[in-house]
């Protein structure tokens, strides 16, 4: 009898196995996943060959298409202006994103609902749609192709990406204790910075890595607003792939891999703080 019972379960995960439909689905998975990875080793290895024409490998390996790729496109300096954008679209959207979440947790008015779906068209639509006249008021005030106006552009949807993923960290926090903290005589200050604000820690930092990376990889708001003096990393690679005529097709590589890298490493530092799984359902709640 106990055989019984524990060959049934076996038989009926052999049978799940063998249905052709289990079979279609992983053998498109795999597929997927070759094509993928094909793709990233011939980047990766072109990136490192000196001519590349025919054949498994090329037929030498250098790191010069690396150098001049830094120096051609001043890489330095893009990395620069990248970093001064992602960190000033963080520490803003947080200062915006986290009163306002705490207003929408904390306060019940009409056309609340309303409000909440005005927050997330910037998230849902494609940045096409309201990049270009975005754009265009920037233009009028002088502000595209400059600093202030790509920090201003990638506000647009990282503002809302905060309000939303805040306001379930702030109402899951019982309002009992800020009741209390004003009873001990605590203000609207030391309120936030000493009872909410350590609550509000995680969420503050899953929001934080989630809009660094979101910024980083922000093409279509970047390329319409930024000038020679203000492109991010992504945008210098598109133009580095637009002009590939005229250079080398190892430096565009090059650039890829350096493109690639460095969203893999804010992705696995944003993975090692955030569950994206988690994040979904309490904003679905």
């Amino acid at each position: 009898m106990t055989a019984t019972l524990e060959s049934a379960p076996t038989r009926e995960r052999r049978r799940i196995t063998l249905r052709p439909g289990g079979w279609f689905v992983w053998a498109a998975v795999i597929f997927f996943l070759l094509v993928v990875a094909g793709v990233v080793f011939a980047v990766l290895v072109d990136s490192f060959a000196t001519n590349w024409f025919g054949g498994w490998l090329p037929a030498g390996w250098t790191t010069h298409w690396y150098g001049a790729t830094w120096h051609e496109f001043a890489l330095a300096d893009v990395l620069l202006v990248t970093l001064e954008v992602a960190a000033a679209v963080v520490v803003i959207s947080l200062l915006i994103g986290v009163p306002a979440a705490y207003a929408l947790a904390r306060r019940t008015f009409w056309g609340k609902r309303a409000v909440l779906v005005v927050f997330l068209l910037p998230i849902l639509i494609p940045p096409f749609t309201y990049g270009v006249p975005l754009a265009t008021v920037l233009y009028k005030f002088h502000l595209a192709g400059t600093l202030a106006g790509v920090i201003l552009a990638n506000l647009v949807p990282a503002v809302p990406f905060v309000i939303l993923v805040m306001t379930p960290f702030i109402e899951q926090i019982d309002p009992k204790i800020e009741s209390a903290a004003r009873m001990c005589g605590a203000g609207t200050g030391p309120l936030f910075l000493r009872v909410l604000g350590p609550l509000l820690i995680p969420g503050m930092l899953a929001s934080a890595v989630l809009i660094l990376v979101r910024t980083v990889g922000m093409f279509e708001l970047t390329f319409l607003t930024a000038g020679p003096d203000s492109q991010t990393l992504v945008v210098a690679l598109y133009y580095s792939v637009s002009a590939a005529g005229i250079r080398a097709q190892q430096e565009v590589d090059a650039m890829a891999v350096i493109y690639t890298g460095s969203m893999l490493a804010l992705l696995i530092i944003a993975l090692r703080f955030v569950n994206p799984t988690q994040l979904v359902t309490r904003v679905g709640d």
